[in-house]
């Protein structure tokens, strides 16, 4: 089923960059990757999906709900945010962070009750990283981090998780690791997941569907074979690639670097 519709989404900051007509729709268990370069308004779309940013009308639905029109709690509970990055002043443990992602089920000067501490530890297993629970969060890797911060959102039981590069600032190795999980628990979950990328060969990879942003348009919106082409890499990010078909895969080599 369509979890998320996105219909003529208008933004802008008003001082010149602005998203333009875009149209988007999600399945429940699938993953549609924002690839652009930078500025290309993959971040400004999350938000404004996300409700972050407020569209210039309503044009963001959740299950038929209309996403500026929810209490932030209720949106808490449909939808899971991680953001690049995330770097707490106290030295949380890991369980604390995940933790936080049940404070939309919480009154305010609520515990987490033992349902809660149940439910995020739970989703710190279903990311591999459960025998870090009681570590310092500000004391593991980049990598577990932001597995970390996937299992806050998965936390929150969401229907839709939005990852604004998952992969940034991530070795080689962690990005494949961050990504095997992100599709792992759309598929295990059948949580509908957005997210950003920069690189096509990671967007091939691990999407569904593949939205090619530039200057706050999506130009083109489909499966991976159909988006990934030498035309449309030219077209947005500026530079002649070759498409290399291994019978796996497609991978983008830049002939500038050739």
């Amino acid at each position: 089923m369509e979890r998320v519709i996105v219909e003529d989404l208008s933004f802008s900051y008003g001082y010149g960059f602005e998203l333009r007509d875009i149209s988007l729709r999600v399945k429940s268990g699938s993953i549609v990757t924002l690839l652009g370069p930078n500025g290309s308004g993959k971040t400004t779309l999350l938000k404004c999906i996300n409700a972050l940013l407020k569209p210039k009308t309503s044009c963001v639905y959740v299950d038929g709900k209309d996403v500026l029109k929810m209490k932030e709690s209720e949106l808490a509970k449909l939808m899971g945010y991680v953001p690049q990055s995330h770097s707490p002043v106290f030295p949380y443990t890991v369980l604390d962070v995940v933790l936080m992602g049940r404070t939309s089920y919480l009154n305010i000067f609520q515990q987490p009750s033992r349902a809660d501490i149940d439910k995020a530890e739970e989703a710190l297993k279903s990311v591999g990283l459960y025998s870090l629970r009681d570590r310092p969060y500000t004391e593991i890797s980049g990598g577990e981090r932001q597995l970390v911060l996937i299992a806050r959102a998965l936390a929150q039981e969401p229907k839709v998780i939005l990852l604004d590069e998952p992969t940034a600032h991530l070795d080689f190795k962690n990005q494949f690791k961050v990504l095997r999980v992100i599709k792992e628990v759309a598929r295990k979950r059948d949580v509908a997941v957005i997210m950003s990328l920069h690189d096509p060969n990671l967007a091939y990879l691990f999407s569904d569907v593949i939205a090619l942003m530039k200057d706050g348009r999506i130009v083109a919106c489909s499966d991976p074979n159909s988006v990934i082409t030498r035309e449309n890499i030219r077209a947005v990010y500026g530079i002649d690639a070759e498409i290399v078909d291994n019978g796996r895969g497609k991978l983008v080599l830049p002939l500038e670097a050739v």
